[in-house]
């Protein structure tokens, strides 16, 4: 996979993302933090996991030391949407930087994760683009289980599908335009 195909892909989680949160900070911290039945998080723990998974995964990717990426989110740091929105669009613009810095080449290359990581292992050696993927596709699974959390509440995000980012994306640029 091209770094160009990642960073779509990248951008319609972020879309999504933005969708949720745009939802979520109509909700009161009560329901932002209220328990659920549905999924295995409730909507707080879901959106915190999720932001966790992308800059720990990002981070041993990255190379840094496994108590950076081995240490979790705390939930207790995010009370509401928007000091989760703040801190998660931070991580987006690193997030960015760092898919922008990488190449095609290195991306088909297979990628060795740390001795220490418990899939590493030669069966779990795939190109590096695997990887990124993987956080992607990860980041789509729990946005989808917000999104469900959210229509309960009655804050649906709407469709969150790759066409209604496509069709996001030509609106805006037309807009751009004139």
């Amino acid at each position: 996979m091209r770094r160009t195909e990642l960073e779509t892909l990248y951008d319609f989680g972020y879309y999504v993302r933005d969708r949720i949160l745009e939802k979520a900070a109509n909700l009161s911290a009560a329901e932002f933090a209220a328990p659920s039945a549905l999924t295995t998080r409730n909507l707080r723990g879901t959106l915190v996991h999720t932001l966790d998974v992308e800059w720990s995964w990002r981070a041993r990717l990255c190379g840094q030391p496994e108590a950076v990426w081995k240490s979790e989110l705390s939930m207790n740091n995010y009370p509401t949407v928007a000091v989760l929105a703040d801190h998660w669009r931070r991580d987006e613009v690193e997030m960015r930087a760092w898919l922008g810095g990488l190449d095609d080449e290195i991306l088909a290359k297979d990628f060795e994760l740390p001795a220490s990581s418990v899939m590493a292992t030669p069966e779990h050696r795939y190109p590096l683009w695997y990887y990124v993927l993987h956080i992607h596709t990860h980041t789509y699974q729990q946005l989808s289980d917000a999104a469900v959390l959210l229509t309960r509440m009655r804050q649906s995000p709407g469709n969150i599908e790759f066409l209604d980012y496509a069709d996001h994306v030509v609106r805006r640029r037309t807009l751009q335009a004139t």
